[in-house]
């Protein structure tokens, strides 16, 4: 009997070990807000940065390496359908995309050739203009040059440690904790409050990230992981301070943000409420119908500390980190990045190239009058621009004259969150069924709902 109930001592010592040291070390790695090299930043993104800089002059090659494998690997797996890919569920999933994504593959293949040849002079001059038409610093040299890199590093770490945060017990705590909150306001279960701190905190990839990774083993339903990678996967605090200092209005920093975390709280309440998030269903990855389990139990922090613990001891590190981290990280490689560098590429070419984005924005020029803003025709055009890349607003508003108006600018831009050089790209290539034509209108409700607020808050600051 003594035996039994000492086994059983160390069995929970053990148990409580494997929860908290992965999960405090991620914590750590993708929660902790720390300053480096005079601003605020997460160690994933120190490590992202090491990485960049450790393969400044071969990361470009890397990068064409990555989409030739995904692209030609795709390509011949369609047309001779091997067995040693074909009878792998892993391999399968990897190199036998639908066919929409395999033509984006195809296409950022071609995309990223293209820029490599401009770039080292090996475009016939015939043809340079319309070359230079995608490779252009503003279009798909913009994508492989300032992008991709860091999504590279970024999905190497996060797809390597993003199970320290999923797989310990830290989302089965925090998640007992938090739904009494998460479901009133949001409809959300409460370990969706991770997803949310990761965003705010670290990126906004990250948070697609995990939410993807969380609708593929189960944990949340369609309509749950759509609202949350459409809802809450913010841009950094970091990238955010990039956008107000953009505007020229640095020292109107901290107003900004507190407007920025106002006005993406409200949309978060009110977003989930409206088509097409309110129409999508409450069921599983596999098809299934989920159960009410998480509501019904208790949620005091005794039960969380045992569902933490009760997870933690079912998992195997080495298993969880090494081997399923490694297959993310090849996921995210093989299959997100084509899509960012195609999807990417075609709106920043829409956006530099064609008035679409300023045809669009006309609609808005009667609104932002009526909201007060000066110099609205000019400011509409940003809005729209948006979608395309959340930078472009803030570039185009370099222009006009009116502080309030780039502060409104700025502001909403970090707001509207759906753009598709990388977070509507991310959305699109993850698991998380959501397609182009429900971004865009969940970006221009994103809009109509943010900016009146953002406007109300700009004239009490101006």
């Amino acid at each position: 009997m003594k035996h039994t109930d000492k086994h059983t001592s160390m069995t929970s010592k053990y148990s409580i070990v494997k929860f908290i040291l992965p999960s405090l070390m991620g914590i750590f790695l993708f929660m902790l807000p720390i300053p480096y090299d005079g601003s605020i930043t997460i160690p994933i993104a120190i490590l992202s940065g090491g990485l960049q800089n450790l393969l400044s002059n071969y990361l470009l090659y890397i990068l064409f390496a990555t989409i030739f494998i995904s692209a030609v690997g795709s390509l011949l797996t369609k047309l001779f359908k091997p067995k040693c890919i074909i009878n792998s569920n892993f391999l399968n999933a990897l190199f036998n995309p639908t066919p929409v994504w395999f033509t984006l593959r195809i296409i950022a293949l071609f995309f990223i050739s293209v820029i490599l040849l401009v770039d080292h002079g090996y475009m016939p001059a015939t043809l340079l203009p319309y070359a230079e038409m995608i490779s252009s610093g503003d279009t798909g040299g913009l994508v492989l040059s300032d992008l991709l890199p860091v999504l590279f590093s970024i999905f190497l770490f996060a797809g390597l440690f993003l199970p320290l945060l999923l797989n310990f017990g830290l989302l089965e705590f925090i998640g007992s904790l938090l739904v009494k909150v998460m479901r009133p306001v949001f409809g959300l279960p409460g370990r969706a409050a991770i997803d949310c701190i990761a965003s705010w905190l670290g990126d906004g990839t990250i948070g697609v990230l995990l939410t993807s990774r969380q609708y593929e083993e189960g944990f949340y339903t369609e309509r749950e992981a759509v609202v949350i990678g459409t809802t809450f996967s913010l841009v950094s605090i970091t990238f955010s301070l990039v956008v107000i200092n953009t505007v020229g209005l640095g020292h109107l920093f901290v107003p900004f943000y507190l407007t920025v975390t106002v006005a993406s709280l409200i949309a978060a309440i009110i977003m989930p409420k409206l088509p097409p998030l309110s129409r999508r269903k409450d069921v599983l990855y596999d098809g299934s119908l989920p159960t009410k389990e998480e509501d019904n139990r208790d949620h005091s922090v005794r039960q969380g500390w045992n569902l933490a613990l009760q997870k933690a001891d079912s998992q195997n590190f080495i298993q969880c980190v090494l081997i399923d981290g490694s297959k993310n990280v090849l996921d995210m490689w093989l299959g997100v990045i084509p899509v960012v560098m195609a999807v990417g590429t075609i709106a920043l070419m829409l956006a530099t190239y064609t008035p679409l984005f300023e045809i669009l924005g006309i609609p808005f020029i009667p609104f932002l009058e009526l909201l007060g803003i000066p110099e609205a025709t000019a400011a509409a055009q940003t809005l729209i621009a948006g979608f395309a890349d959340m930078l472009l607003p803030a570039v185009l508003a370099t222009g006009i004259q009116s502080d309030m108006t780039r502060f409104i600018i700025a502001s909403v831009s970090v707001t509207q969150l759906i753009y598709l050089s990388e977070v509507g790209a991310l959305l699109l290539g993850s698991k998380i069924p959501v397609k182009l034509w429900e971004l865009f209108v969940i970006f221009i409700e994103r809009t109509l709902i943010t900016l009146p607020i953002i406007s109300l808050i700009a004239h009490f600051i101006f």
